[in-house]
């Protein structure tokens, strides 16, 4: 069953007098906001500030005034002035001057120059040098030829005498672990040749013992020279013995 609808009941035929009744009241309210005033308000003291006029003052300028102190009165003049007649001479003393011309002759006592006497300083040259800086090394008996030659022979020497004296058995019989011991003997050829001042370190007393009695082998040697002049010089031998497993 369909609704049946009031024809009075349609909203659409009052729609354009709904339209210029809102625009209408729209405009009112738009003039009325327009034409609104308001009183202009003006602050008269404010709380959190307290605003003074400021007073000036006309400070005058003032001068320092010094009181001046009287001057000291003068020297009371003399009584009476007597005048001395001196007719004795005056000498100038007079100065000569110290400069000489080119044609004066300058006398040199020779005594003086006779007296001075040349001192040669001597350069110092270390006591001690180390075998590997040494200008001139120490020549071991039978060696020859230039410093490096003289230094190959040297050491070529010194390791056949260890080679043919020390007791290399005698690592074995002290019961040392296997492998490679070193024994390091230290010793000074002095100004004379001679070989003095034996040290050695090794892993054994007895084996540095064995060392210090092979070196005491080595013949006097021409001793070293540093700058000409014959030094001491210091040398360092190791000693390597090789302990084999006794199993």
């Amino acid at each position: 069953m369909l609704a049946k609808k009031n024809e009075n009941a349609r909203l659409s035929t009052y729609s354009k007098l709904f339209f210029q009744l809102g625009l209408a009241l729209t405009l009112l309210i738009i003039y009325v906001a327009m034409e609104w005033k308001t009183a202009e308000r003006s602050v008269t003291d404010l709380a959190y500030t307290n605003m003074q006029t400021e007073e000036i003052l006309d400070i005058p300028i003032t001068q320092r005034i010094i009181e001046a102190k009287p001057l000291p009165p003068p020297p009371p003049a003399p009584e009476k002035i007597e005048l001395v007649n001196d007719k004795s001479d005056i000498k100038e003393s007079v100065f000569e001057t110290t400069e000489t011309d080119q044609s004066e002759a300058i006398k040199v006592e020779n005594t003086a120059i006779n007296n001075i006497q040349e001192v040669v300083e001597e350069e110092e040259v270390e006591e001690d040098v180390p075998f590997a800086i040494i200008e001139e090394v120490p020549t071991y008996p039978g060696c020859k030829g230039n410093n490096e030659q003289k230094k190959k022979c040297f050491e070529e020497k010194i390791k056949a005498l260890v080679a043919k004296n020390y007791k290399t058995e005698l690592a074995s019989e002290l019961g040392l672990s296997p492998g490679k011991k070193k024994i390091y003997v230290q010793f000074k050829i002095d100004k004379n040749g001679n070989i003095i001042n034996i040290r050695a370190r090794g892993p054994h007393k007895r084996l540095e013992h064995e060392a210090i009695r092979v070196v005491q082998k080595l013949p006097p040697m021409i001793p070293g020279k540093q700058r000409g002049r014959p030094v001491g010089v210091k040398y360092t031998l190791p000693i390597t013995l090789l302990v084999q497993d006794s199993n």
